[in-house]
């Protein structure tokens, strides 16, 4: 999945947002949400949140700890990383796997882009790897998803105080419920391109249209 988005990410230009989303993706979240702090680490988490995506939520933290990283001495940087309720040593693992990870994109000659991607751009790419994580938002604010699923977003996220039409997600975790985490508005049309090779397309109701001169149906 992770690999897939990496070369959507070529094609769509954001392949230095879509190496740090990637590492973060496979590492261990440094996010840390102890029992006895909760709303605590809730609110300092939430400066690097973002109302459309947590996907733009991880870059937003990755480039707070790559400024402090600059700015400040080790020491001064585990305490930074325990007042905001980071793992210092996940952080350093994100780091490390990122790294790893833009060493392998430079071998396979996939340039990192210079100017900052779009959001369409980067949520096009990250489709590519979750299309089985995809959901509609139904009248009964559930989203159905595929195969028969219904879930709804884990709570934790702008999101799920104003869930979009259409969203991916990274995973679905079913306890009570079935919960999406890790989640991000898309638009349908983007899902229609990314999975073209899953479509299955009906044809109906063919008719003559006189003012062009041809057959058409509906679709």
């Amino acid at each position: 999945r992770l690999a897939r988005m990496l070369l959507a990410a070529s094609h769509h230009r954001c392949i230095a947002e879509m190496l740090t989303i990637a590492a973060f993706l496979a590492a261990q979240d440094p996010r840390e949400r102890p029992a006895e702090a909760q709303a605590q680490a809730d609110q300092k988490h939430a400066a690097f949140a973002d109302p459309r995506s947590d996907f733009i939520g991880v870059l937003n933290l990755w480039k707070a700890f790559a400024e402090q990283s600059a700015a400040l001495s080790g020491s001064q940087l585990r305490k930074w990383c325990r007042e905001n309720f980071l793992s210092f040593i996940r952080m350093r693992e994100w780091q490390e796997l990122q790294r790893q990870l833009a060493d392998i994109a430079a071998e396979l000659q996939l340039k990192p882009n210079q100017v900052p991607a779009e959001y369409n751009d980067l949520h096009q790419a990250i489709l590519t790897g979750f299309l089985g994580n995809i959901g509609a938002l139904d009248e009964r604010r559930e989203y159905e998803g595929a195969r028969g699923s219904r879930f709804v977003i884990a709570p934790g996220t702008p999101l799920a105080a104003k869930p979009p039409k259409w969203v991916v997600a990274a995973s679905l975790t079913e306890t009570t419920r079935l919960y999406a985490r890790m989640v991000a508005a898309v638009e349908p049309l983007w899902i229609e391109a990314a999975a073209e090779h899953l479509i299955k397309r009906s044809y109906c109701e063919p008719h003559w249209v006189e003012e062009r001169g041809f057959v058409a149906a509906f679709e």
